[in-house]
């Protein structure tokens, strides 16, 4: 079947998550990096979980939620001015360098995100850095209530792009969302930012395991649900190269 759409996850495929670290070492120096891991493994627990216990909040405030904890966790004292300005990234947050050729090579197919974010902190992103001019959709699942990878947010794309699930390449490097969109029957490709084989060298290398290589190993390696993806890519610029090989 012939891909018509390309449909991207925002966070940790197109924007950079950990771009976040500048500001928060900037805030609490020496603690920026911890921070940016803690927030980010949180937040992404806090998604799961309120799907599980059925109690719905949108991403703004599990975003909130989840840096509440990190800060508390870590016995850091702030002010409302230092944690809104944290959060303020999350609408600035760093494009990956491939992004914009990447998108741009890929004219001629449907553009859309598919996210689990707010609505209000999509559309603030995608407009703060110039990818509303180039996507045809920014999608939130809002309106199912329920976050990745439930099955009922990929329903979301025939729905909003009127194309069919075997028509779409969905593209991210966060392996929970590759893995459920493979459940649901979409083509996936996965963006394999950190190989198993650099993962093991930089743990044998570590006099200490810090809290990044932590991170690498808990949410940037395949997880072993028997449902591989359909691509691996080391960055965005390797998708035109897939699409030319189908």
């Amino acid at each position: 079947m012939t891909i018509k759409a390309l449909v991207f996850d925002a966070y940790g495929t197109l924007y950079d998550v950990q771009s976040v670290a500048t500001v928060t070492d900037e805030a609490f120096p020496g603690y920026g990096e911890i921070i940016s891991q803690i927030w980010r493994m949180k937040q992404l627990e806090y998604t799961w979980l309120r799907s599980l216990m059925g109690r719905y909040e949108d991403f703004e405030v599990i975003t909130r939620e989840s840096l509440v904890y990190t800060l508390a966790v870590l016995g850091l004292k702030h002010s409302t001015s230092i944690f809104d300005r944290i959060m303020d990234k999350y609408v600035h947050l760093d494009l990956y360098p491939d992004a914009k050729d990447a998108l741009a090579a890929l004219k001629g197919y449907k553009l859309a995100i598919l996210s689990n974010g707010s609505s209000g902190m999509l559309n603030a992103l995608v407009h703060n850095t110039g990818l509303d001019k180039i996507l045809d959709a920014t999608i939130s699942i809002d309106s199912k209530k329920v976050f990745k990878p439930s099955p009922e947010t990929y329903t979301l794309i025939e729905e909003k792009l009127g194309v069919k699930s075997n028509e779409v390449l969905f593209v991210s490097s966060n392996p929970f969302d590759a893995c459920g969109a493979k459940a649901f029957g979409l083509n996936v490709a996965w963006i394999e930012r950190v190989t198993a084989d650099a993962m093991a060298l930089e743990c044998k290398k570590a006099d200490m395991v810090r809290p990044l290589t932590m991170f690498r190993a808990m949410r940037m390696q395949m997880d072993q649900f028997g449902l591989d993806p359909d691509y691996r890519v080391k960055g965005l610029s390797g998708l035109p190269a897939v699409l030319a090989a189908r």
